[in-house]
């Protein structure tokens, strides 16, 4: 199974918003240091603000925050948002023309793989992917200031 890009740079979005804490990020910085369109970004991250997970503050200094405590938003909260299902073969899907369906074990076999990668998923949290702060906030060209004390939301140049 392959995840969509929706669902990657989703969770990207969320863990850059983790380490920024307490700051707000902006859209512009975030696709910035993932090299992606913001057209793109403001479309994926439409659902996760409808669904709480982030939260938006308008104005000058506006920008967008998680909208729970990271140790509160799953991965799979997170890609249940951003994928559009999760048909392994054509037998989960309605209406297929399969002869073996009823007798065949391939769909129950696919069908508890994909428990067990939602339940692997349940059991990690965006706070997980966050813990090695200093070092993402790092690579994804956030300043820190001298005192080891976060900078606000200003970028450094890439």
């Amino acid at each position: 199974m392959r995840l969509t890009r929706q669902s990657n740079y989703a969770i990207r979005t969320l863990v850059y918003c983790a380490v920024n804490e307490p700051g707000l990020s902006r859209v512009g910085d975030i696709a910035k240091a993932y090299a992606i369109s913001e057209l793109f970004l403001f479309k994926l991250i439409k659902p996760l603000v409808e669904n709480g997970l982030l939260r938006t503050v308008r104005g000058r200094r506006g920008g967008i925050a998680l909208g729970k405590p990271a140790d509160q938003i799953t991965l799979l909260e997170t890609i249940r948002l951003t994928e559009e299902n999760f048909a392994l073969a054509e037998c989960f899907e309605e209406g297929a023309d399969c002869p073996l369906i009823g007798e065949c074990d391939l769909n129950g076999a696919l069908r508890e793989a994909l428990g067990a990668f939602f339940t692997v998923l349940e059991s990690y949290s965006i706070a997980d992917l966050a813990q090695k702060k200093r070092s993402i906030r790092e690579r994804l060209g956030l300043l820190l200031l001298d005192d080891g004390q976060d900078a606000e939301v200003e970028t450094t140049a890439a």
